[in-house]
């Protein structure tokens, strides 16, 4: 019997709001990215619902982007692309308000990550144990001004083609 692989990490350093756009923009090329599983993690502040915004504008989402905070869900829809010539469904949630597990099966969030499409997650450990494994973990950490250090996790063959493209 072998043993699994490590996930794969990288520490990116963006110094500025720019810099954190390519990295989405990078991100919005990987085709991996159709059917992936990204949580976000951070302090309030940290950057998480701006690099949600930066990605979703780099898959060519048009009007605007709120965050999900008391919706708790927010759905998108991408215009078609070579990956994904359909369109993309993405779903953005912000668990910060989850209080209850009930919750998760009164609002369908297990239909909705059943389905086909990108799922971007704040604030994930609100649902422990309650979502499927991520693809990519997504630690961001403020430094000064709009600088910020992300830490990213590949947890499957997915994240790994996702860490690549961020890191590219």
């Amino acid at each position: 019997m072998t043993a699994a692989p490590l996930p794969a990490t990288a520490r990116c350093h963006c110094p500025s709001e720019d810099a954190t756009q390519a990295l989405a923009a990078r991100l919005a090329r990987c085709p991996a990215l159709a059917h992936a599983l990204v949580t976000l993690h951070g302090d309030l502040g940290a950057g998480k619902t701006t690099l949600v915004r930066h990605l979703l504008r780099a898959l060519g989402v048009q009007g605007r982007i709120k965050s999900p905070t008391y919706a708790v869900v927010e759905p998108h829809t991408a215009p078609p692309a070579t990956a994904w010539p359909d369109g993309l469904n993405v779903s953005h949630f912000d668990l910060y308000r989850f209080t209850d597990p009930r919750e998760w099966e009164d609002a369908g969030f297990r239909e909705l990550f059943a389905d086909p499409g990108l799922k971007l997650v704040e604030w994930p450990e609100k649902a422990a144990g309650l979502l499927p494994p991520p693809d990519l973990s997504v630690t961001l950490t403020p430094m000064d001004d709009d600088a910020r250090t992300l830490d990213l996790t590949a947890h499957t063959p997915a994240g790994r083609q996702l860490l690549a493209a961020a890191c590219a």
